[in-house]
């Protein structure tokens, strides 16, 4: 039992253990540390901030159905990430897919960490005709990604927004090291010929 415990300190595999054990501010200390990475993820697949609530509340309402499941000797944040992934991409394949802002991830609050999440498709120092001309391109490259298939959309998703290591990817999909590597490489050349109409 976590007692006295500050769990804010605690590593995700003791708050779990707590979890499991049935303890309510285990779990409630889980949700505050992955609500705001979950819904992240959800929304840059669905685009949509109420649908990717949705899908972010059925995430942890299963995790905490599964919490039993859940074995110590893998990350905590991709046995997670997989479950809200799996979500995402069953929502993708019963509804046609939107498309992905270039504007960083929705809890991204600070300016720098709009930045360092957004796609980037422009230069610091071009002017505001060069900024327009990147921002068309950046439409044109939100309208590529949409046109992925969602296996390949979240691969590009989470290796170039999210920032997630290949290793990482494949336990997240439960896929292959090898078949993600496929994946984001056939997913980019894709992406190169969606937009090779757009080249000078």
């Amino acid at each position: 039992m976590s007692g006295g415990w500050d769990l804010s300190v605690a590593s995700d595999q003791q708050i779990v253990a707590w979890a499991q054990e049935g303890e309510e501010s285990a779990f409630r200390e889980l949700v505050r540390r992955y609500q705001r990475p979950v819904f992240s993820l959800i929304y840059r697949m669905v685009r949509d901030r109420e649908i990717a609530e949705d899908l972010s509340q059925e995430t942890f309402i299963k995790v905490l159905n599964a919490i039993d499941r859940y074995r110590p000797e893998h990350k905590f944040s991709s046995w997670i990430f997989k479950i809200a992934n799996n979500a995402a991409i069953d929502h993708l394949r019963r509804r046609e897919p939107d498309t992905l802002s270039l504007e960083g991830a929705p809890d991204a609050v600070t300016i720098e960490r709009q930045e360092a999440t957004a796609l980037q498709a422009r230069d610091r120092t071009e002017s505001p005709l060069d900024e327009l001309e990147a921002r068309e391109l950046g439409s044109n490259i939100e309208a590529a990604i949409a046109r992925l298939r969602p296996e390949y959309r979240t691969c590009i998703l989470l290796r170039h927004v999210e920032g997630r290591a290949y290793d990482e990817i494949a336990a997240i999909l439960g896929l292959p090291l090898g078949t993600v590597k496929t994946y984001i490489h056939r997913a980019r050349a894709e992406l190169r010929e969606l937009l090779e109409p757009l080249r000078d």
